[in-house]
Parts: C-alpha cells; sequence; structure tokens
C-alpha cells in the first residue's frame, strides 16, 4: 500500500501528471479516427521516449492504452467504424442509437461504461499484482519456458481465424526473431551473408512496419471509401447517476469478465468485448432490441473492452509477458529502457510498475473527464481526411526508425514489414500472434537453454516439475480442443443425418 500511495503523490506532481494527461489525451484523439490504433501510436513514439525518463516514458504509453481503447467508441457510435477492433460489438448498438437521433446519449453511455470497466480493472490489477509477482519468483527455467509456451498457444489458439492461422503467425514472428548472434555460443546464424543482420532485425522498425505501416498501406488502398456520419446535436452527453441504476448489474459483470479474459495472455479487448456483449444479451430481459440501439449492449461492450486494457496488464508487470499486441509494444518499451520484464521487475524496479499501475487508474479519471468535455471536439477531428494523414504518418515511421541506429536498413526493414502485415492480414492471418511471438522467442529460447544446463541435456524436467507439466498439459488440451471439438461436430451432423 506504501508504494501505492507513493507512486500516486509522484504522479500527482506536474511533470509525470503532465506525461499522463497527454498520453492520455492522444490516445483518446488517435482511437476516435478510423484506421489509426493504439498500437499505431505507441509504436510511432516509442523513438520519442529514448533520452526520456524510463518512469515518465512508461506512464505516458499507459495513457496512451487506455485513451486509445476508450476513443474507438466515438468513430464506431458517429460513423459505425470502430476506431479500435475492440470497439466493433459498439457498432452494434451506439450507430443504430446514433441513427435514431440520440447521439449524444450513445456516447454518454459509452463514456461511463468505459470509465466503470477500466476503474475495476484498475483496482483488481492493483490487488492482484503484488502476490502473482510473488508466486512467479519462485519458477525456475522450466517453469518460465513452459508458461510462456502456453501463452504462445493460447495466443494462437484464441486469436481471430483459425488456430492453424495463429500458430503460422506466431511461428513466423519467432523465425523473424532467430537471424542474428546465437545467445549459446556466439555464432552468427542465419544471416545468409548480410553483415546488416548480425545483430538481427531491431523490435522497433518490426513493431512500426507490422502495426504502423501496414494500416497505412491497407488505408491507402481504400482511400476512396467515405463512411456515412450521423451528426452531434446540442444535446447533452452527461447522464445522471439515477440512470445508471438499471445498469449496474451488467457494468460490474462485464467489467469483471472483461479483466480476467483479459489476463489470459493474447487474448485480446476484441474478446472479451464480445464475451460481455453475449453475456448481456443472453441475461437481458429484451434480448430482442440488441442490434437495434440498445444500452445494454453498449455497456457491456464498453465495460468488457476497457476492463481488458486493466487485466492485461497484469501478466505484463508480473510476469513478462504481454497479455495483448499493445501490450507486447510496452513490453518492447521496457526492453528499450533497459528493464529487465518479469517477476523480477517488481523487486527490481518497483517504483515504475506501481507508477504503471497507478497512471493506468489516473489514466481512467482523465480519460472520461477529456471525452465528456471534448467529445464534440473530437468527433470533428475523426473526419481528417486520409489524403494529408496517412503521408505524414509514413514520414513519422522513416525518420523514427532511422534515429534507432542512423541506418537505412532499419527504414527498409520498416517497409518490408509493412508489406508483410498488409499481406498477412489480406490472407486473413492475424497480426497479434507475429509480433507476440516475435517478442517472446528470445525468451523461450533463453529459459530452454537455461533448463537444459540445469538438467544436464535432459528435458525430462517438462514432466517431472509439476507446474511445468500443467502448462505443457493446457498447451497440449489447447492443441487438441478443435481437432476434437470438429470431430465431435462431424459425428452429431452425420448421426442427424442417418
Amino acid at each position: 500500500m506504501e508504494h501505492f500511495l507513493a507512486a500516486f503523490a509522484n504522479l500527482l506532481t506536474p511533470v509525470p501528471f503532465l506525461h499522463v494527461l497527454m498520453g492520455t489525451a492522444a490516445g483518446v484523439f488517435v482511437g476516435a479516427v478510423p484506421g489509426l490504433t493504439g498500437g499505431m501510436l505507441i509504436a510511432l513514439t516509442l523513438p520519442l521516449t529514448f533520452y526520456m525518463d524510463s518512469t515518465l516514458a512508461m506512464i505516458m504509453l499507459v495513457g496512451m492504452y487506455v485513451g486509445s481503447v476508450a476513443g474507438g467508441l466515438i468513430s464506431a457510435t458517429l460513423l459505425r467504424m470502430p476506431g479500435t477492433p475492440s470497439s466493433i460489438m459498439t457498432t452494434f448498438d451506439g450507430y443504430p442509437m446514433a441513427r435514431d437521433g440520440r447521439p449524444e446519449r450513445a456516447l454518454g453511455i459509452g463514456i461511463g461504461a468505459s470509465f466503470v470497466g477500466g476503474i475495476t480493472a484498475g483496482v483488481i490489477l492493483a490487488l492482484l499484482s503484488p502476490p502473482l509477482s510473488r508466486w512467479a519468483t519462485t519458477f525456475g527455467p522450466w517453469e518460465y519456458f513452459t508458461m510462456t509456451l502456453m501463452a504462445v498457444v493460447l495466443i494462437a489458439s484464441l486469436s481471430q481465424g483459425s488456430m492453424m492461422k495463429g500458430l503460422l503467425s506466431g511461428v513466423l514472428g519467432m523465425l523473424v526473431a532467430m537471424p542474428g548472434l546465437n545467445p549459446a555460443d556466439g555464432q552468427l546464424r542465419l544471416t545468409f551473408g548480410f553483415h546488416t543482420l548480425d545483430a538481427g532485425f531491431k523490435l522497433l522498425p518490426v513493431l512500426l512496419g507490422v502495426f504502423v505501416m501496414s494500416q497505412v498501406i491497407k488505408e491507402a488502398v481504400n482511400i476512396l471509401n467515405r463512411p456515412e456520419r450521423v451528426t452531434m446535436g446540442q444535446a447533452s452527453v452527461f447522464l445522471r447517476l439515477s440512470e445508471w441504476r438499471r445498469h449496474w448489474v451488467n457494468l460490474l459483470r462485464s467489467s469483471v469478465i472483461g479483466t480476467f479474459i483479459g489476463i489470459l495472455p493474447g487474448v485480446g479487448s476484441s474478446i472479451s468485448s464480445m464475451v460481455c456483449y453475449a453475456t448481456a444479451k443472453g441475461t437481458s430481459k429484451n434480448p430482442e432490441v440488441f442490434g437495434t440501439g440498445s444500452e445494454e449492449g453498449i455497456v457491456a461492450s464498453e465495460a468488457g473492452n476497457n476492463a481488458n486494457v486493466g487485466g492485461a496488464l497484469v501478466p505484463l508487470v508480473t510476469m513478462g509477458i504481454p497479455g495483448s499486441p499493445i501490450d507486447a509494444i510496452l513490453l518492447g518499451a521496457l526492453i528499450l529502457h533497459n528493464l529487465q520484464p518479469g517477476p523480477l521487475l517488481f523487486i527490481n524496479n518497483p517504483d515504475i510498475v506501481w507508477a504503471m499501475i497507478d497512471s493506468y487508474l489516473l489514466a481512467n479519471v482523465l480519460m472520461l473527464i477529456i471525452m465528456l468535455f471534448a467529445v464534440r471536439i473530437i468527433a470533428k477531428v475523426m473526419y481528417i481526411d486520409r489524403v494529408f494523414l496517412l503521408p505524414t504518418i509514413f514520414v513519422f515511421c522513416m525518420v523514427g526508425s532511422y534515429s534507432l541506429g542512423s541506418s537505412f536498413f532499419d527504414a527498409a526493414a520498416v517497409i518490408g514489414f509493412g508489406i508483410l502485415g498488409y499481406c498477412l492480414e489480406r490472407a486473413k492471418i492475424p497480426l497479434g500472434p507475429f509480433v507476440i511471438g516475435f517478442v517472446l522467442a528470445p525468451i523461450l529460447e533463453r529459459e530452454l537453454r537455461s533448463g537444459l544446463m540445469l538438467s544436464d541435456g535432459s528435458y525430462l524436467p517438462i514432466v517431472t516439475r509439476p507446474l511445468a507439466l500443467i502448462f505443457v498439459s493446457v498447451s497440449v488440451a489447447l492443441l487438441l480442443y478443435p481437432v476434437i471439438t470438429e470431430k465431435w461436430r462431424k459425428r452429431r451432423n452425420a448421426a442427424k443425418q442417418a
């Protein structure tokens, strides 16, 4: 508690507070613009944080994360185009309500639900993180290796599309992480004679390429598309507390569900939003109104996807496992600032961890204030013509990647990974597992080699150590589950036809 209060008191001083405010405001504005995402914003900001204080850099990035997820509500409601993937479910009821002449009420409900979801997740984050980090410090290399392996399989199995495509994406990300020095013997591998690959692919060009440049290419291809707009009137977006009474069960239920789904590595806020929406519809007294402008649907979607952000931070700060693609970027930010992610982060750098947790809570409060008072301004910003926006983003990508090491190879890598990311998306292969696989591959290899050194080259500890065996068993079950369910479905269909 003393660390929590000390970090919060520090956040309320002018400089840290300003960084959280800037991050949250930037996140809200970017999240509201269709085609721009929180991952894009954070990846573009990373080069600017190189010479910043580590704590200030991380709290600003956390603010961007919170703001971008909440900001997607605005374009989802007024344009039927989710500013972030997590706001897809919000379009089902937010846009019909806006078309029905109530855009202000739809936005007010969504903003309030986002705040409650975020604060609920923040409380759970603050309570769960310390005991989980202490438990994680008891892990040996085999436990850490199998847990990371389980995270990769979970990410692939729960990603959008088929599990095979998710696994393929994750494996591709791991392969991209292989070129460079072999950590075991110091020999070069997979460089194919190119000296520019001696140090491998750097994290920042990969992130900028996959998250930003691929989106620039996608938006450039569809630049002539013009969405139908809904204009806001003069009605207030503020709702009285009495109007929230009939939503409190849905609010708390969706917030808790979203938080605990977020804790599962790689599941993502889109799935949290879908599960919360489906649960709300299944328990509603009026399920038939969902999809036509239901307030319950907006509450469930927005509370769930914003709570997911806090949940996804739990495995990041306690075990160094990214809970979502954006968390993979935050993990990369920790590495770029010479901070060792994992269970020891709480022990070695408690000030930074508690600053991140407290900044998450503060960012939700600032997000509420910004969106309530500036939603009309933000609604105008999201109509910025992409003809002017995309070239600016392209220049930032090139400058940011080149500034990393004054290398034209890094700038070329951004374009290359942008094309790769665009092609993967066209093939319906998710990008999340690719990035998380790239980030986790060095951790997997390091822990595996450490485990083999301790066991004289034996793999038996995987099955003789209880926790390692549990993690491996879960991984195998995740891999077999789709196969078993598919066979069961075919047998059931055959039985019906007979």
